[in-house]
């Protein structure tokens, strides 16, 4: 009936290994379309130091990160307002054991857990994966954990000395809300011909926000903004959105290792097909963008944003994927990148790789 059950191993010796295991049953109960997803995951990456040095001594100049998480995710479709409706429920778990590890996290020895609830509402009436000519795609998208400091201080007599608290303390339980709205239409100009010249709008917003201004923002789950970022390696819940024209991750507010809680990305793409052949469909496309990152939602404008233009080509390969190549042109100077290329390549794989 369509299940799939997914076991997947890789590793590079040392240096990195990832296990994950995954079940989709997509007619739970039998009767309707309602899918139900379970994962398990494990991840270690490393300097590439041996654990041990000897049978029972640590290695202390070994450096890495530990990450164990499970997710449960419930989907339905929905009749109501239209058919085009669906909804995931779902809950999520993730482990952080960081032993000298520094990479891109606040802190570099300690733990982490990220406990949270999602929820997705969404309506998709596109007419095609690849190359759609009409439709629309509207996703709105929360994600959030307990407050755990409001519940210890209002109902367990729990107090909290926040300045003098440590970031491992800060950490040892994740607390915040996130919420994101993306919203994609698809417009056909040449209604009658074959080959459909096809006007493509976005909007995005995204926003991480805290239950307690005391214990400051989450370190993790902020917003990355600028370039093309090819990396799909994001541990800490991070969500890299490209904006073609600008070095990668160079729009990020106050500072790529930190990340950004507010983000605002909007664009327009004018596309025509080349080719339709399932096997290799073909498109250009010119191009018009601009996106923003915050550190304070009391600083958010959302008219005051870097711009970018460019033109470029998407080849769709069963045995690859999807292929881009860009070049964009900026049309805005960034004061911390004075040195900054006015234009830009860029290359891309992958579906909705850098999408808000």
């Amino acid at each position: 009936d369509g299940q799939r059950l997914s076991i997947r191993a890789m590793s590079n010796g040392t240096f990195f290994q990832s296990y994950s295991l995954s079940f989709v049953e997509p007619w739970l109960g039998g009767k309707k379309p309602n899918s139900l997803m379970v994962s398990v995951t494990h991840t270690v990456q490393s300097n590439g130091q041996k654990k041990y040095i000897n049978d029972d001594e640590l290695n202390p100049a070994r450096q890495s990160l530990q990450v164990t998480g499970a997710s449960v995710i419930f989907g339905q479709r929905l009749q109501k307002p239209d058919d085009w409706f669906s909804v995931q429920t779902g809950i999520s778990y993730q482990h952080f054991n960081l032993s000298n590890y520094a990479s891109f996290f606040s802190f570099k020895d300690g733990y982490s857990n990220n406990l949270a609830a999602n929820f997705t509402l969404a309506r998709t009436s596109i007419s095609d994966n690849i190359y759609p000519t009409w439709g629309s795609q509207i996703t709105l998208t929360t994600k959030c954990t307990l407050p755990y400091t409001f519940i210890g201080e209002k109902f367990m007599g729990k107090s909290y000395d926040y300045e003098t608290m440590s970031q491992q303390d800060k950490v040892d339980w994740l607390e915040y809300y996130k919420m994101k709205f993306t919203a994609k239409w698809y417009t056909p100009l040449n209604k009658h011909k074959t080959n459909k010249l096809v006007l493509h709008t976005h909007v995005g917003f995204g926003f991480l926000g805290t239950y307690n201004k005391k214990l400051g923002s989450s370190p993790f789950e902020r917003f990355y903004l600028g370039g093309v970022y090819l990396s799909g390696f994001m541990l800490d819940g991070r969500e890299i959105v490209n904006l073609r024209g600008y070095d990668d991750l160079s729009l990020t507010m106050p500072s790529d290792r930190v990340g950004a809680p507010v983000i605002s990305k909007y664009g327009a793409e004018l596309r025509y097909p080349i080719s339709l052949n399932p096997q290799a469909t073909i498109f250009a496309l010119a191009f018009a963008e601009a996106g923003r990152t915050w550190t304070d939602f009391t600083d958010y404008n959302p008219f005051n944003l870097y711009k970018s233009a460019g033109a470029g080509l998407r080849i769709f390969l069963p045995m690859f994927g999807l292929l881009g190549f860009d070049y964009g042109w900026r049309l805005d100077d960034v004061p911390t990148y004075p040195n900054m290329a006015r234009g830009q390549f860029h290359f891309s794989i992958g579906m909705n790789m850098g999408e808000l």
